[in-house]
């Protein structure tokens, strides 16, 4: 298992949502500048790396400053050859503490991932198969989905469109298979490969939410002051 396997592959809809650019903005500057270029899953959907989101990211920072998008892409090019690209913090949405339920089969692993997502504040609820998954998700109408593709026995693929059908909900597949493709096809807004790291998991919904550390600790500044 390699780095590049733990990794999270987002799909242009969602990196769309999370850096605020119209998905046709991205194909053109995809097409017209080539810094960015995400890979191709066998369906052609392009599959982003949280890398490249950050990249995204510091183009859109900078055209918000004023810059041309040429010239966005163009400082982005430049820091990426001194191995230097600043990060930008993602801005916070959505509800204060986001519901966050785990659909997974494996017990230990849904008890690891229910702990460090509690570690940052997230409320988290638990399903162990498929029916319960599709009991809890209607009565709790949670914020992201966190699901096994696998549960019992490949469930995962149609619970994911179904939760990604419902508006306001953001669902990241996960799986032990190479399941991007399909999971994202299904309307999945990012998918990871098990065994999960707990900072990329973390990481992962983060993003996907809207809510990086930073911006936590500047909205509860904001409250207490």
């Amino acid at each position: 298992m390699t780095q590049q396997d733990h990794e999270a592959l987002y799909s242009i809809g969602a990196v769309a949502k999370m850096i605020d650019v119209p998905t046709p903005t991205l194909r053109a500057w995809e097409d017209r500048y080539g810094v960015v270029k995400p890979e191709r899953s066998h369906g052609s959907q392009r599959l982003y790396s949280r890398r490249q989101v950050e990249h995204l990211r510091f183009i859109k920072a900078q055209i918000d400053g004023g810059a041309s998008a040429a010239d966005a892409h163009r400082l982005l090019s430049q820091a990426l050859q001194t191995g230097r690209v600043p990060v930008v913090a993602s801005p916070r949405t959505g509800r204060p503490g986001p519901l966050i339920m785990i659909a997974e089969r494996d017990r230990y692993a849904a008890d690891v991932a229910d702990y460090f997502l509690r570690t940052e504040g997230y409320d988290v609820c638990m399903a162990l198969d498929a029916r319960q998954a599709k009991l809890l998700f209607d009565e709790r109408s949670p914020d992201l989905v966190v699901i096994d593709l696998l549960i019992s026995g490949g469930a995962g693929f149609r619970l994911c469109g179904e939760f990604a059908a419902k508006p306001g909900t953001v669902v990241l597949a996960v799986a032990s298979i190479d399941g991007a493709h399909e999971a994202l096809l299904a309307g999945a807004s990012a998918f990871l490969h098990k065994p999960l790291e707990s900072l990329t998991l973390v990481s992962t919904v983060r993003d996907l939410l809207g809510t990086s550390a930073l911006a936590r600790e500047t909205q509860r500044a904001n409250v207490t002051g």
